[in-house]
Formats: structure tokens, C-alpha cells, sequence
């Protein structure tokens, strides 16, 4: 995972405009909003740029956001300074957080770059984070023998509905030629079938189901929500 997130702590391209990371961040943060209640203390881990945060705490009694990447986590810590439901972790001070501090775990677009041991490493330090009544949703995980252009695909069809579709294209072009076309060529996205990931869950002590719709607009993705077993 440290070639992903030297990546992300980068100045890295990832959306090709304003506008594209502005109606990003409202799909991803209405995702994860559904699965979300007023009470609930929620961790996302492996939060990014989290540009839906100051939204979702509303939902939520509190969010701890988790970042690895040092200077993104930073930069997270400066924006979000005046949210008083907001905390901003590294994934050591999250680790060292009580058993049973949240009622929800999201981890949504990152077990992709995850390898599956560290996946399941993860899965048994959110077990033991978990309320024994807690959830983990798990989101965007890459299926086995989805090509590149479908995510492609999806991009310009998302950019036609949100008024980004030209920036859209021009940002495929500059992707061929980008760092992380080229880390992805180099080191891979880890992909799982349902039945593998499902099963992975229940092996960690979780009983899973995968949701109806993905978190995001890739559906050729999948959610998995998940409760101890």
C-alpha cells in the first residue's frame, strides 16, 4: 500500500475539474449517508481529501476521519479545525483507540490498493473498533475482469449528467500519460468476486451481504455491509 499512498499524498490529478470534485464528493457523501444514524459514532478509514465530511457529521453523532497519507491528513486537519465532531487520525492513533468506539466503519474505495492480507488485518482491527450491534460498509470494491475502459466509460457518462463532459474527456487523455495510470500498471488494484470478499468477511467474524447499489457512481463496483457475526 506505501506506492498508494506516496500517490495520494502527491499532487496528484484524480478529478479533472472543480466541478467533477465537487458533485464527487455529494454522490460519495450520500452514500455513505444511508447507512448512517444521528447517534452513531462513524470512522471512515482511508478517508482521502474527505470533501464531504463537514456534510456527513451532520448525520452522524461524530466522524473520526482516518488518512495515511501524512500531508493530506494535514491539509484535513486545517479545513475541518472548527468542526467539533470532527476528528482528524492517523491509521496508528486509530489503532490505539478502546474497543467499541464506533457504531459504524466505512471504508469505501480502498481495498483496491490494499493487499488481501493487509485487508484482512484491517477487517479484525474494525471488529474489535465495532459496538457489538456495529456495521462495516465496505465500498467500491473492484470485481475480477473489469477492464479499464468501463471505469472510463463511467466517468463520461458521470460527466454528461454533471456537466463535466468535456473536462471528462480531456482528464482520460491526461490519465494514459499520468503517474497513476502508470502505478496502476505497476502495482495493481487487488479485485475480489462477491463470493470471495463475502467470504473473506465471514472468515474475519462478520456476517455480509452485498448492498443493492455501490457507494459512488461505479456501479460496475460493489458495497458490502457488514455486522458481527
Amino acid at each position: 500500500m506505501s506506492s498508494w499512498v506516496t500517490f495520494f499524498d502527491s499532487d496528484h490529478a484524480i478529478y479533472v475539474n472543480a466541478r467533477h470534485k465537487e458533485v464527487h464528493a455529494i454522490v460519495t457523501g450520500d452514500g455513505m449517508a444511508q447507512y448512517i444514524a444521528h447517534t452513531d459514532r462513524v470512522l471512515d478509514y482511508g478517508c482521502g481529501e474527505a470533501a464531504y465530511a463537514e456534510r456527513l457529521v451532520r448525520k452522524a453523532e461524530s466522524l473520526t476521519l482516518c488518512e495515511a497519507a501524512p500531508k493530506l491528513r494535514e491539509r484535513l486537519k486545517a479545513r475541518v479545525q472548527h468542526e467539533r465532531y470532527i476528528a482528524v487520525l492517523s491509521p496508528e492513533d486509530v489503532a490505539a483507540l478502546p474497543d467499541g468506539s464506533f457504531e459504524v466503519i466505512i471504508m469505501h474505495s480502498v481495498s483496491q490498493y490494499l493487499s488481501p492480507a493487509e485487508l484482512d488485518r484491517l477487517l479484525a482491527e474494525f471488529r474489535r473498533l465495532l459496538q457489538p450491534t456495529g456495521k462495516l460498509v465496505i465500498g467500491d470494491v473492484v470485481q475480477p475482469d473489469t477492464p479499464a475502459w468501463k471505469d472510463a466509460l463511467a466517468l463520461v457518462q458521470f460527466g454528461w449528467r454533471e456537466g463535466f463532459f468535456f473536462a471528462a474527456l480531456g482528464g482520460l487523455f491526461r490519465t494514459v500519460f499520468s503517474d497513476y495510470a502508470k502505478l496502476r500498471k505497476d502495482a495493481g488494484l487487488t479485485r475480489y468476486s462477491e463470493h470471495d470478499i463475502a467470504a473473506k468477511l465471514n472468515a474475519a467474524g462478520y456476517r455480509a451481504s452485498r448492498a443493492p447499489r455501490n457507494i459512488g457512481h461505479l456501479q460496475t463496483r460493489m458495497t458490502f455491509v457488514a455486522s458481527k457475526s
